[in-house]
C-alpha cells in the first residue's frame, strides 16, 4: 500500500508541475461578478484611482455577457465556475452534470481562462436544494469521489483545448466556508491532500473560509488562531494552491444579536463577500504567504461580488500597497528550501458498493441539514465534527435562505403575500414546504428559478384560489430574470 501511495503521488505531482508551468504569472486581481457592480465603471474607477487589478476572476455568467466582458476587459481573464456539484457520488452518471461540465469548458474557452476554480462544495444533495453552499463530508470515502470527479472535470477541459489547440485550462478546487457546523471523520486538510496526491488539480484557498474553520471547526476552543493556520498550512496541500482569495466577513443578516458574547469568545462571522474585510484576515493572509510551502501561487484576488463600489476601489487601493511585491519572496521564507510535501494512505478506488456507500451518507446528511433528522454516525459524531451550532443554522439561517436569500419573497411577489395575509397564510410555512420531499434537478440549478417554481407551487396547495396571481408575477419575474442575463450589450 505504501508504494502504491509514493506512485499514485509522484504522478499527479508530476502531472500538476507540467500543467503549473503553462499558467501564468496573474498577480493582484479581484474576483467578480458580471452584473452587479456594473463592471466597466469598476474598471474605470479604479483606473482615476491609479490602482489596475492585473487579472480580473469571473462569476459564472451567460456566454454573451462573457463575451461582452472579453472584448471591454483588457487583461487577464479567469473563470470561477458554479452547478458541477462535484462532491456528489451521482455526478458521473448524471447528464445534468455531464452538461454543467461542457458548459463551464465553454466558458473557460469563451474567456481564455488559465483555469476553472469551482468550490469543492455542493448546494444540491439527495433531492434537496440549499441555497448557500454546503461543504463535503470530510471522510475519506467522500475524498475518493471528489478526486474522480475532479478527474472527470480536467478531462473535460482537456477535451476543449485539443479542439481549439491552446493550453488545457487547469482545474482549481476551493476549500469552502463552515457556515456553524461541519461534518466528518478526517481533518480538513487531510481531505484536500487525500485529493490532491489522486489527481493533479490546484487549490484555491480562501482566508476568510479558513477563518470560519477555525471559528466553527472548535479549533477556537483549543488553539490560538496563529497556531491554529500554523498547524493547519502544515497538513494543508500548499504547494497546489494557484489562487488565494481575501473576502468579508459578517454576522448574517438574520443573527437578532450580531455582537453577543458567543462560546468561543469570538464573533459570529461568516463568509459575507458584501462586507469589509476585517484586518484579521490580513494578518491570516501574511502568516500564509510567508510559508515555503507556498511555491506555486499565480493569482492574489479580493472577492467582491455584490460589495460597493466605493469600498472595492478603498480596499483595492490598500490591498495592493501591501502586497503588490509578494511574488519577490514568496515561497522563500527563512530562506530555507520548501519542505517536502507529507503524504497520505491512498484512496480506495470508486466501486459501485462505495458510491452507495457515499450517496447514503449524503442523503442523511441533506435531512440533517434540512433539520429534518437528528445527528447521526460517525460523520456526525466523531472526528472533525463540530455540531454545537446546529440549532443556530436550523432556527435563523435556513429559514432566511428559503425567505429571503437570492430574492426576498415579499419583493419578488407582493400582490400574492399580501392575498395570502387575507387568506390567513402564514409565508414562513414555505420553509417547511421546501424541505418536505426530495424534488431532483433536471436542468441546470439556479436557486432563482427554483424559487419561483416552488413558491407557485407552495402557493397551489395552501391556496389555490391565489395561484393566478402568483403565476402571473412568477412569469413577470422569468421575463425579467431572462433579460437582466442576456443584456442586449
Amino acid at each position: 500500500m505504501a508504494e502504491n501511495t509514493r506512485s499514485q503521488h509522484a504522478s499527479s505531482s508530476g502531472e500538476f508541475a507540467r500543467r503549473i508551468r503553462a499558467v501564468p504569472l496573474h498577480g493582484l486581481g479581484l474576483s467578480v461578478d458580471v452584473y452587479q457592480p456594473d463592471l466597466a465603471s469598476l474598471l474605470v474607477s479604479l483606473r482615476e484611482r491609479q490602482v489596475c487589478a492585473g487579472y480580473l476572476e469571473i462569476f459564472r455568467a451567460s456566454p454573451r455577457a462573457l463575451a461582452a466582458v472579453r472584448s471591454q476587459a483588457h487583461m487577464l481573464l479567469t473563470y470561477h465556475g458554479e452547478g458541477a456539484w462535484l462532491t456528489q457520488p451521482e455526478a458521473l452518471e448524471d447528464p445534468v452534470f455531464q452538461n454543467e461540465v461542457r458548459e463551464l469548458a465553454g466558458h473557460v474557452e469563451l474567456l481564455g481562462s488559465a483555469w476553472l476554480n469551482h468550490e469543492c462544495a455542493t448546494k444540491h444533495m439527495a433531492g434537496y436544494s440549499f441555497g448557500t453552499y454546503l461543504p463535503p463530508l470530510y471522510t475519506r470515502e467522500s475524498a475518493a469521489v471528489v478526486a474522480e470527479n475532479t478527474a472527470y472535470i480536467q478531462r473535460i477541459l482537456d477535451e476543449q483545448a485539443r479542439a481549439s489547440a491552446r493550453t488545457p485550462a487547469l482545474t482549481l478546487l476551493e476549500m469552502p466556508p463552515l457556515t456553524y457546523f461541519v461534518a466528518g471523520t478526517i481533518p480538513i486538510p487531510t481531505f484536500f491532500r487525500l485529493v490532491t496526491e489522486t489527481v493533479p488539480c490546484g487549490l484555491v484557498l480562501d482566508i476568510g473560509h479558513l477563518w470560519t474553520v477555525y471559528r466553527y471547526s472548535g479549533a477556537c476552543r483549543a488553539v490560538s488562531l496563529q497556531e491554529f493556520v500554523a498547524d493547519f498550512l502544515d497538513e494543508f496541500p500548499l504547494e497546489r494552491v494557484v489562487q488565494i482569495h481575501v473576502a468579508g466577513l459578517a454576522a448574517h443578516p438574520s443573527d437578532p444579536f450580531p455582537d453577543r458574547p458567543t462560546p468561543y469568545s469570538l464573533p459570529a462571522w461568516i463568509d459575507a463577500h458584501a462586507a469589509p474585510i476585517p484586518g484579521v484576515l490580513f494578518e491570516m493572509l501574511d502568516q500564509v504567504l510567508a510559508h515555503a510551502a507556498l511555491q506555486n501561487l499565480k493569482g492574489l484576488a479580493l472577492e467582491v461580488d455584490t460589495k460597493q463600489p466605493a469600498l472595492i476601489v478603498d480596499e483595492f487601493e490598500r490591498f495592493a500597497g501591501r502586497y503588490a511585491n509578494v511574488w519577490d519572496s514568496l515561497g522563500a521564507a527563512d530562506g530555507g528550501p520548501a519542505p517536502a510535501p507529507r503524504h497520505v494512505e491512498a484512496l480506495a478506488a470508486v466501486s459501485p458498493d462505495l458510491k452507495r456507500s457515499v450517496s447514503r451518507a449524503y442523503a442523511d446528511y441533506a435531512q440533517i441539514a434540512a433539520g429534518r433528522s437528528q445527528p447521526k454516525g460517525p460523520e456526525w459524531t466523531t472526528g472533525v465534527a463540530c455540531i454545537d451550532e446546529l440549532p443556530s443554522y436550523h432556527a435563523r439561517y435556513l429559514p432566511y435562505e428559503i425567505l429571503h436569500w437570492g430574492g426576498d419573497l415579499q419583493n419578488m411577489f407582493p400582490r400574492t403575500m399580501e392575498s395570502l395575509r387575507l387568506h390567513a397564510v402564514d409565508s414562513s410555512d414555505f420553509v417547511a414546504y421546501w424541505f418536505d420531499r426530495p424534488v431532483p434537478l433536471t436542468e441546470p440549478y439556479d436557486f432563482f428559478t427554483l424559487k419561483l417554481d416552488r413558491f407557485v407551487q407552495f402557493v397551489s396547495e395552501v391556496a389555490p384560489q391565489v395561484f393566478g396571481i402568483a403565476s402571473q408575477e412568477a412569469e413577470e419575474l422569468r421575463r425579467a430574470y431572462e433579460f437582466a442575463n442576456e443584456p442586449s450589450r
